[in-house]
């Protein structure tokens, strides 16, 4: 514990930093923008910002990164309520009771226990990062390559099959995705694969920008452009914001509940903000006592999936930090701006960058206490900002894209490979096929592939190596047993009838 203390105090000199306070307040600021306005998403966004951060320090960039991301879990709560399009995938569930109680004129207590629900759960889960994450980031020292293979395995099936759509969609997307992040010059034999026929600017591989603003950001344009756009403001008085003691009292278990779940389900690969939200709505609908108006307008429908995005959205970044895996696409973008700057997150972040490590903790703390001063406060600039048309916040977006892809590498190669994977990210929307395992593949397949080919040296190309190690064993047991879980008809029936529902 005298360790975690020291790292927080260390993270807490970090996160103050005026530089780093400067884009903390920058990244939770347009993470509550893009919560608000719906159409974007903190994944298309994050990917969009990407070339700007690789401008800055390690440890800024992924304060600002991080901020738009649990930032928009604040944000789309307003719209979920107020004119029940909720902003972030997240806040769905929230719509659902918040709606109501903005048709009841209850709006200012809908929105004031989700942004105090959303603060309690983001401050504890910010302790479990920093509690448990030293603790796995000594696991993770001890991992060989082996455990590393199969725990990637694990990762990117657990993905697969947390995919909204098709299983098949979602296995044929991370494959795929795989194959894509294979492009380039072979490390080991300097042997360039699959470049065209030898085209130069693909020896060093494809551009994860260009893959992941593409996919994300024009394609997200594309698609929100196809699609008729309704908003009607049916709410004129928020009212009072601050929720009455009994609706306080009503929530503090919904709350707690909320925290508890999102914080354990977003260290899961492919759980995150959303499959919290959704587990702790159905939750709070199991163990409430009555009477209950869940659906009408009940508290509780709004306290406890905010709760439980914002701790699935914070907790998802211990993956991330001390194994190097990313549990889901914004973690992806993530991960890959810090490899672009020369740094592979895992358990050596925490004793080579610490400042990094417990700076992006301590600017959690920060962040919510600004999204806070955001969220309430400024209700009436956001609602204003939602009669903002989508459709003229297109060219710019589009030109942004254009600009940070050519920013990179100041090459028109690089525009065309945006184009062609805008043009693809398009395409799959229409077909069904959701990016996010794609994207997973395409930073994990290096990793995946050097881990593999570790594995084989050290044990003379014996492929049982995976199987005589137990952790690994059970890491590709538990890959295994989800794929033959999904493929019974029961459980894959039910998975179905879980992601329509989401």
């Amino acid at each position: 514990m005298t360790d975690v203390f020291g790292g927080i105090a260390m993270g807490m000199g970090a996160a103050l930093d005026p530089v780093n306070l400067l884009y903390c307040f920058c990244g939770v600021l347009l993470g509550t923008l893009v919560g608000v306005l719906p159409g974007l998403g903190p994944v298309a966004t994050v990917a969009m910002l990407m070339p700007f951060s690789l401008t800055l320090e390690p440890t800024s960039s992924i304060i600002m990164l991080a901020g738009i991301y649990y930032g928009a879990q604040y944000g789309g709560s307003t719209t979920a309520i107020l004119v029940n399009i909720p902003g972030e995938a997240s806040s769905v569930v929230t719509a659902i009771d918040g709606y109501k109680m903005a048709q009841q004129g209850r709006a200012g207590a809908a929105l004031g226990i989700a942004a105090i629900g959303s603060f309690f759960a983001g401050c504890v889960s910010t302790v479990v990062i920093a509690v448990c994450s030293p603790l796995l980031a000594q696991v993770a020292l001890t991992f060989r390559a082996q455990e590393y293979f199969s725990l990637m395995v694990l990762g990117v099936v657990t993905a697969v099959v947390l995919a909204h759509g098709s299983l098949l969609n979602a296995l044929c997307m991370v494959v795929l995705g795989l194959l894509l992040g294979l492009v380039g010059t072979d490390v080991n034999s300097g042997v360039e694969r699959f470049t065209l026929g030898g085209v130069p600017e693909l020896a060093d591989g494809i551009s994860f920008v260009a893959v992941t603003m593409g996919l994300f950001g024009i394609a997200e344009v594309a698609a929100n452009l196809a699609s008729p756009e309704h908003r009607t403001l049916r709410v004129d008085k928020v009212g009072r914001i601050l929720p009455t003691r009994h609706e306080l009292a009503m929530s503090v278990g919904a709350i707690l509940r909320g925290t508890a779940l999102g914080s354990v389900l977003g260290v899961l690969p492919g759980g995150g903000a959303l499959l919290a939200s959704f587990s702790a709505y159905s939750l709070e609908k199991k163990v409430a006592r009555a009477p209950t108006h869940f659906g009408e307008g009940d508290i509780r429908g709004v306290a406890a999936p905010e709760s439980a995005n914002n701790a699935g959205a914070q907790t998802s970044f211990i993956p991330l930090l001390t194994l190097g895996i990313p549990g889901g696409p914004v973690m992806a973008v993530i991960l890959g701006a810090l490899m672009v700057q020369g740094i592979t997150p895992g358990p050596q972040v925490m004793t080579e960058r610490p400042e990094l490590f417990w700076g992006l903790i301590a600017s959690m703390w920060v962040g919510n206490l600004m999204l806070v001063v955001l969220n309430l406060p400024l209700i009436g600039l956001w609602i204003r900002l939602l009669k903002v048309p989508y459709r003229a916040l297109f060219p710019a977006i589009l030109v942004f894209c254009c600009i940070g892809g050519y920013a990179v590498s100041t090459s028109t190669f690089e525009v065309w490979s945006l184009a062609l994977f805008a043009v693809l990210g398009y395409g799959f929307k229409k077909l069904d096929c959701e990016p996010a395992p794609l994207v997973l593949g395409f930073v994990l397949g290096p990793l995946i592939e050097e881990h593999f080919r570790r594995s084989m040296r050290l044990s003379d190309g014996d492929p049982t190596v995976f199987l005589t190690m137990p952790l690994s064993l059970a890491f590709l047991v538990g890959a295994v047993g989800l794929m033959v879980m999904v493929l019974v008809p029961q459980i894959g029936a039910v998975r179905q009838a879980a992601m329509q529902e989401a």
